[in-house]
C-alpha cells in the first residue's frame, strides 16, 4: 500500500539549506508525549473536527449515508464504529470544520507536485525534505523509488528522521540522500521509553551506521524542561559524549513549544504536554555554549 501523505509544505526555510517542498508522510513508531505533529502518528486516514468552526447546521448528519454522526449535549458526535471516513460529510461542511488527514500519492503525482518549484531549489540550494511522522519506516520500496528519482532529476533530497527503523532501510536509501536531518531527543535510555514509547538503542546504531558510511548527518535536538533540559545539563552533556566522536555537519536547538494543543482537541486526543516548558533564552545559549566548548562549531537555536 502507498504511504499516506499528510502535508505538501511549500518555500519551506527550516528543513535543510535553502527553500525547500517538505513533504510530510503519516505514521510514527515513536509516541512522544510533546509530539507537535498528532496527526502524523498514525499509519491510517485521521478524522479531525473543529467545534469552534462548526455552525452547528447539522447538514453533515442529514448527509451521511452510515448514520454516523449525532447530536449528543448540544454537540455534534461522530460513532467511529459507523463511521467509514468517505469524506461525504465534508462536502457539506460549508465552515470547513471537519476534515480527513491522510492522501495518496502516485510517486509519478508526488514527483510532478514537487518539481513545481524547481526554480526555487536551484537559485537558493534549497531542494526537498522527507519527513513525518516517520519516513525511515514508510514501504521501503516507494521510498527508495522516490528518492532514486529525485536524485537522478537533480534535486537535492533530505531525509528529517527519528532514527527509529530497520537499519537495512537507511543502507538502502542512504547513497540517494544528500542530508540527514537526525534527532536526537534523549541520551538515556529509561527516560527514551519514559517519554517516547522506545528505546533509544536502534536510533543510536543507526546514528553511528550513517556516520560510518559518510553521510552529511544534521542533529537536531528538542529542547524541553523536565525531559532533557535540567539545572545543570546533564542530559545534554550526555547527548554531547555521544556525538562527540561522529562527524555532525550542524546541530539546531529546537526550544519546546505549545502551539500544538488544538490539534489534540481536533483529533479527540488527551493532551498531556501541560507538564512541559520551553527553557528560558539564557539557557539555550548556555546550551549552545556547552556545544561550543566541546568542539561542534555549527550551532543554531531554530530550526
Amino acid at each position: 500500500m502507498r504511504p499516506l501523505v499528510l502535508n505538501i509544505q511549500k518555500c519551506s526555510i527550516h528543513d535543510g539549506p535553502g527553500i525547500r517542498t517538505t513533504v510530510f508522510f503519516k505514521g510514527c513508531p515513536l509516541d512522544c508525549t510533546w509530539c507537535h505533529n498528532p496527526e502524523s502518528q498514525n499509519y491510517k486516514v485521521d478524522f479531525m473536527y473543529d467545534p469552534e468552526k462548526c455552525t452547528h447546521c447539522y447538514t453533515c448528519i442529514d448527509k451521511c449515508e452510515h448514520h454516523a454522526i449525532c447530536v449528543k449535549e448540544g454537540e455534534l458526535i461522530r460513532l467511529e464504529n459507523k463511521c467509514e471516513l468517505c469524506g461525504e460529510c465534508l462536502d457539506w461542511c460549508l465552515t470547513g470544520s471537519r476534515e480527513l488527514v491522510g492522501d495518496e500519492y502516485e510517486i509519478s503525482e508526488l514527483v510532478k507536485e514537487i518539481e513545481k518549484d524547481s526554480i526555487f531549489y536551484e537559485e537558493s540550494g534549497g531542494g526537498v525534505t522527507l519527513s513525518g511522522g516517520e519516513v525511515m519506516c514508510q514501504d521501503l520500496k516507494y521510498l527508495d523509488s522516490l528518492v532514486k528519482t529525485l536524485h537522478n532529476r537533480g534535486i537535492d533530497v533530505a531525509i528529517d528522521t527519528c532514527g527509529y527503523a530497520p537499519q537495512e532501510n537507511f543502507e538502502q536509501i542512504y547513497p540517494n540522500v544528500d542530508r540527514f536531518l537526525y534527532d536526537i531527543k534523549l541520551a538515556d535510555e529509561l527516560s527514551h521509553k519514559k517519554f517516547t514509547g522506545k528505546s533509544n538503542s536502534l536510533i543510536l546504531n543507526n546514528l553511528k551506521y550513517l556516520d560510518s558510511v559518510g553521510a552529511d548527518i544534521n542533529i537536531r535536538i528538542p529542547l524541553i524542561e523536565g525531559v532533557n533540559v535540567d539545572k545543570d545539563n546533564k542530559e545534554i552533556k550526555r547527548i554531547i559524549e555521544i556525538l562527540r566522536p561522529l562527524r555532525i555537519s550542524s546541530i539546531n536547538l529546537l526550544p519546546y513549544h505549545n502551539i500544538m494543543e488544538h490539534k489534540y482537541k481536533k483529533l479527540d486526543k488527551e493532551y498531556k504536554c501541560e507538564i512541559f516548558k520551553k527553557p528560558s533564552n539564557e539557557k539555550l545559549e548556555e546550551i549552545k555554549e556547552l556545544f561550543l566548548e566541546n568542539n561542534f562549531n555549527n550551532i543554531k537555536i531554530g530550526g
